[in-house]
């Protein structure tokens, strides 16, 4: 049985308890035991652990883990301690100095600071093969991370949704709540950024809305 250790337990248990989530379930033992598949086991639903739902200020949705070694530990767009930052971070990276003046080369590239302040980090698969992106998408997952965004959709607290690229922007549609404030921009990989994701703004803008929303706003520093 999954135990993340906070709210989502009691939230998510429908969802842990079906039917779907034995069958992935059964197919994510054979994978563990056959394959190479990243997270490690112990860091599948580390977005989860690491930010509880009654304290998510911003979602930032991201497609499936980094599936080169020791790269990906359950947070979206994170790397592990001493693990150089890929370059969709690089670039996320770069629009947060352009954006907010704060320069995060040269830190590494381990997001669980973000996480702590509210910041869920959440792919929508939240595993994958060893050097195969996207191996595990379609086998159960998505059903379980729309869940998450159902839930955090009918929370009365206002919180940003932060949707980069097509796959995350097909989330949408579940957001449904006027509190809620949706930014969307293409995605920070190379081949997207300079169409829409750099001038994006949307880190000042998260902490505008926080801010005018009575809230902490996040420290995108990785000091």
């Amino acid at each position: 049985m999954v135990h993340i250790g906070n709210d989502w337990d009691i939230l998510l248990k429908p969802e842990f308890e079906s039917e779907w989530y034995q069958r992935l379930r059964q197919f994510l033992i054979a994978e563990y035991r056959t394959k190479t598949v990243y997270p490690d086991m112990y860091d599948i639903f580390n977005a989860l652990k690491y930010t509880p739902y009654e304290a998510v200020k911003c979602v930032i949705l991201g497609q499936d883990p980094y599936h080169g070694e020791g790269q990906a530990h359950g947070l979206s767009f994170s790397v592990r301690q001493g693990i150089a930052p890929p370059p969709s971070l690089v670039n996320i990276f770069k629009e947060i100095r352009d954006d907010l003046g704060i320069d995060n080369s040269g830190k590494g590239g381990d997001l669980t600071k973000w996480a702590k302040q509210g910041v869920l980090l959440l792919n929508a698969a939240l595993t994958v093969r060893a050097g195969q992106a996207n191996s595990h998408q379609g086998m159960g997952w998505e059903q379980l991370t729309d869940a998450v965004i159902r839930l955090l959709n009918e929370r009365r607290q206002p919180m940003v949704f932060l949707l980069w690229g097509g796959n995350a922007r097909k989330k949408a549609s579940l957001i449904t709540n006027p509190g809620h404030l949706i930014l969307q921009c293409p995605h920070p990989s190379p081949l997207s950024a300079y169409h829409g994701f750099f001038g994006c703004r949307h880190f000042s803008k998260t902490n505008a809305f926080l801010a005018a929303n009575g809230m902490t706003p996040i420290d995108w520093s990785l000091d």
